[in-house]
């Protein structure tokens, strides 16, 4: 893969030339900062993706993890054996429906393998949950520790590399965990679980202050992107950040803006080595990825 890089490099132009210095940046992150932060959005994890960023997370390329609810349900779907099935973007998504199944994009889910499939796994956890206070990364862990090590989450489990989702209602795990604190009323014995999102806001403003150099992959937007750069506004910003999107900036989305946008906030230090690389992350994470 580091021939694709330098064959990107000899291309001289546009995003070919973008990947090269995204490798130079991470290649120099790796070896001087001591906080490595990846985040990526759910959407990525329904695609052969999965493996590539269970790989990085089992290596500990990143030492910290951001992300949202959807990439633990189709991680956790995935282990469970659901088929992820090419498809087009195109399909006739009322035909979908009536057959039973979802669409991301040109991948087709079974709904059965979906939601159910992820809200038996979580349930099957509740007992030893109920009556718990955990942070969404105690929560990551308890669910890796029972999934295999191909998986992000199993792989982050056996690494010692947490992760954080901010955003852990947005999904089949979130509403799986509601369903325990129902059973938890009909069961005798049972108490709730309560997620403590302000837990993991402690543990990364403690990573985040006794780090000397920040550095982040960041595919994606939302708030997996945004709470890794406003955590680094606390420590002088980031030192080191790729970008991977294929978003814009036009319309004053977080989701599009460069790192140059996030020197004005505090997020990205003046200093820093930063790239864009506009592109679909399926196309250039594996290269980066590997590469590394």
């Amino acid at each position: 893969m580091r021939e694709v890089v330098e064959l990107y490099r000899r291309i001289g132009g546009f995003q070919a030339l973008h990947v090269a210095e995204a490798y130079d940046v991470l290649k120099e992150a790796l070896q001087e900062a001591d906080l490595r932060f990846f985040s990526f959005t759910g959407n990525l994890v329904a695609t052969g993706l999965r493996e590539v960023i269970a790989d990085a997370v089992k290596r500990r390329l990143f030492n910290v993890v951001v992300t949202t609810a959807g990439a633990l349900d189709h991680d956790i779907a995935k282990a469970l054996g659901a088929k992820y099935m090419p498809g087009s973007f195109d399909l006739d998504d009322v035909e979908l429906a009536r057959k039973g199944f979802h669409r991301l994009g040109n991948v087709v889910i079974s709904k059965e393998e979906y939601g159910p499939l992820v809200e038996r796994f979580v349930l099957s956890f509740c007992e030893r949950l109920w009556g718990r206070s955990i942070a969404t990364y105690e929560l990551a862990y308890e669910l890796g520790r029972e999934m295999p090590e191909d998986s992000i989450l199993g792989a982050a489990a056996r690494a010692g590399v947490k992760i954080f989702v901010p955003g852990i209602t947005d999904g089949a795990v979130g509403t799986a965990l509601l369903t325990c604190n129902d059973l938890a009323r009909t069961k005798r014995g049972g108490s709730k679980v309560l997620i403590d999102v302000l837990k993991d806001e402690e543990t990364l403003r403690e990573l985040v202050y006794n780090s000397k150099k920040l550095a982040a992959l960041i595919v994606g937007g939302g708030i997996s992107k945004h709470h890794v750069i406003w955590w680094a506004q606390f420590r002088g910003g980031l030192d080191y950040v790729v970008y991977i999107s294929t978003a814009v900036e036009y319309d004053g989305s977080l989701s599009g803006a460069r790192p140059r946008e996030a020197v004005s906030w505090g997020k990205v230090k003046p200093s820093a080595k930063s790239v864009y690389v506009y592109a679909d992350a399926t196309l250039v994470l594996p290269i980066l990825l590997k590469s590394l």
